[in-house]
């Protein structure tokens, strides 16, 4: 069955890696023969705005660019977190990492679902704070399902590869990485560490 595209928004810090979880997310959806259309928004990142990345996948033709609601939105830091409140609508899941400053008041209690996440820790102590961005991916995939593991492992082949046959052991921690982040987004789901209030169950 033919369904509308999931919309995808990631957002962060300059320097987190958020359009390379967007690029790699629509490269394995090219593996999987499906739709997908980025649009990057890099702001002034660079002299401390917040980076964002748009994303639709689907199985039929994608046909806008821009959309007005995310079905997920990620957000990687206390900022990211306020810059993205207008993507988040009653249909949404809002994931952003429990290091983030982000107070209660400025979660968008319109949200489906608000899931808090410890990524950057994790990353930090468990495997190595650069593949922070790769846990995220996995918390994406493990959050909706968009794509396949192994898609999602093709895709960040093709786009480190190269270092991959450098230093192997950097495939190895990549797709630890991305194991781990689905891991953690299912931990809190089912942990029941969802923010409460107005919130609904997501369909």
């Amino acid at each position: 069955m033919k369904t509308r595209p999931l919309k995808i928004v990631v957002a962060g810090e300059g320097g987190q890696g958020v359009q390379a979880v967007a690029e790699i997310l629509a490269e394995a959806a090219y593996e999987e023969g499906r739709q997908a259309l980025y649009i990057p928004n890099f702001g002034v990142e660079q002299r401390g705005g917040v980076s964002i990345a748009f994303l639709q996948i689907g199985d039929m033709p994608i046909g806008a660019p821009k959309f007005e609601k995310g079905d997920i939105v990620v957000a990687l830091s206390g900022r990211a977190v306020l810059r993205t409140r207008q993507y988040v609508g009653p249909q949404t899941t809002l994931v952003y990492d429990n290091l983030a400053e982000v107070k209660d008041e400025d979660l968008p209690r319109q949200a489906a679902r608000i899931l808090s996440i410890p990524a950057v820790d994790t990353a930090k102590k468990e495997l190595h704070p650069r593949v922070f961005n790769v846990m995220i991916l996995g918390a994406v995939i493990g959050a909706t399902g968009v794509v396949t593991m192994d898609d999602a492992k093709k895709a960040l082949e093709k786009r480190l590869g190269y270092k991959f046959e450098q230093d192997p052991k950097l495939r190895e921690l990549n797709y630890r990485a991305l194991e781990r982040g689905v891991e953690l987004l299912g931990q809190v789901m089912q942990g029941g560490r969802e923010q409460s209030g107005e919130l609904r169950a997501h369909n």
